[in-house]
């Protein structure tokens, strides 16, 4: 899978995909994949990163391409 991806408009990378879901920085981010769900606002594709946002933490994010959903698993 591509390392950037479309979310909203605006290609971002996987760091940058990281911090729309947790609203600040992340140390490190893996790539970027299909959740394979849809999303419970508006219907459109979900994609998922796994992230450190901290060095003792490892996060699943999840965003909607389309619209301002997002969520993490923890």
């Amino acid at each position: 899978m591509a390392d950037n991806r479309v979310v909203q408009g605006r290609m971002v990378t996987p760091g940058k995909l990281a911090e729309l879901v947790e609203g600040d920085p992340v140390m490190d981010a893996e790539a970027i994949a299909d959740a394979e769900r849809d999303c419970p606002e508006c219907g459109g594709d979900v994609l998922s990163v796994g992230y450190m946002p901290s060095v003792t933490e490892f996060v699943t994010g999840f965003k909607c391409q389309q619209c301002d959903w997002k969520a993490t698993d923890r």
